[in-house]
């Protein structure tokens, strides 16, 4: 019997790398997703999408729609593919009958996605992270006293609402706003997929080009301290599922690790597409990286050096990033989802001119979850 995975987000490219593993290990794919029309559905590797209400703003029918696609196409397995694995986690909790999802539970997703208790957490376990506090505390004024700080939201994605200060800067945030020490050194992130405790691949990349504060090229590097951090941690939380994590790396090489994305980033794209479904259902221990060094999002990265034009020096860096690197959702066997991607993601493009922010913010605005969700008792 042909089994069925449910993907619930279409539009970002890290979902296409998923859908085409489970398509080549011959399962259906099923998308989910707010937005009628989006990237995946445009794939030969999905069978059928849905369009379902936003999660952020209609909760109760979003978990509604994914239980009536869940029994009338028989899935099997529950992916989440980016943020929606903040609400996703919380799907088991809905449903009468019991089908996976891959993620951990919801407090624990709820937990590390919040700013100053993953710090917390990764301090309790001994791991490397800044000084932090909550604002209006004594250690939070004493690290805006000691040196260059940073202000940042307890929970947000994509880095929007991080503010930088220098030292003694007069201290004003929200109450809930995390106060963290800057360390200074080169910023780097992971993505990674675990099985019950043990990390079966991780992927530490740097950015190349930057779309706001999200990159859109990348490149694999090397840092087996890192490596060892990510380990650390997702033996010590059981972590099943896909965990990433942003790292500053001081100049002695030391990583601090400054936040934790319960979820995939775009260092999905540097596995081995074939080895990515096997992974999720145990049937492989580990996964192959794919050869490339260098990956890059097009149409964003075409953005930004249009963006550029006049800038001369970056402008001539970005075209030689654009002319040499291998866009990560082109596939010679199914090419319209990177062909057709102006048109399917233009209710993204439109309201991203329209805000003046990043793509990857405009991506996602329908799926923040944010302390309020919380404290109202709907998630």
């Amino acid at each position: 019997m042909v089994q069925s995975a449910l993907l619930t987000l279409g539009r970002l490219p890290k979902g296409l790398d998923i859908a085409r593993s489970f398509a080549r290990l011959g399962w259906r794919v099923i998308i989910a997703d707010p937005f009628s029309s989006h990237l995946m559905g445009a794939s030969r590797s999905v069978t059928k999408s849905y369009q379902v209400p936003p999660p952020a703003t209609e909760i109760e029918a979003y978990f509604a729609a994914l239980e009536r696609i869940i029994d009338q196409e028989s899935i099997n397995l529950v992916v989440p593919v980016s943020e929606d694995v903040m609400f996703v986690a919380e799907l088991p909790n809905y449903l009468k009958n019991s089908v996976p999802v891959f993620a951990m539970p919801p407090e624990i997703i709820h937990g590390v996605h919040d700013k100053f208790d993953f710090i917390k957490k990764s301090a309790e376990i001994g791991l490397k992270v800044p000084e932090s506090a909550v604002f209006g505390t004594e250690l939070a004024q004493k690290i805006a006293e000691s040196g260059p700080y940073i202000i940042k939201p307890r929970h947000s994605c994509a880095g929007n609402g991080v503010r930088f200060f220098a030292q003694n800067t007069a201290l004003k945030a929200e109450k809930t706003d995390v106060i963290q020490q800057l360390v200074h050194g080169g910023e780097q992130s992971t993505c990674s997929l675990a099985i019950n405790g043990r990390v079966v691949a991780t992927v530490v990349y740097r950015a190349t080009m930057l779309s706001g504060t999200v990159a859109c090229a990348f490149e694999r590097v090397e840092t087996p301290k890192i490596d060892e951090w990510v380990s650390r941690f997702v033996a010590a939380t059981h972590w099943n599922g896909f965990i990433s994590f942003d790292f500053i790396v001081d100049a002695e090489g030391t990583p601090y690790a400054i936040e934790c994305n319960p979820r995939t980033t775009s260092g999905l794209h540097f596995f081995d597409t074939d080895d990515i479904a096997p992974a999720i259902l145990g049937k492989k221990s580990t996964i192959r990286f794919r050869k490339e060094r260098e990956l890059m999002q097009f149409w964003s990265c075409l953005q930004e050096t249009q963006d550029s034009f006049g800038d001369w020096p970056r402008f001539l860096a970005n075209m030689r990033q654009v002319w040499r690197t291998k866009d990560v959702t082109f596939a010679a066997d199914d090419p319209w989802p990177m062909i057709s991607m102006p048109w399917t993601a233009r209710g993204i493009i439109a309201a991203a001119r329209r805000e003046k922010v990043p793509f990857g913010i405009a991506a996602t605005r329908d799926l923040a979850w944010t302390r309020s969700l919380a404290d109202s008792g709907v998630v």
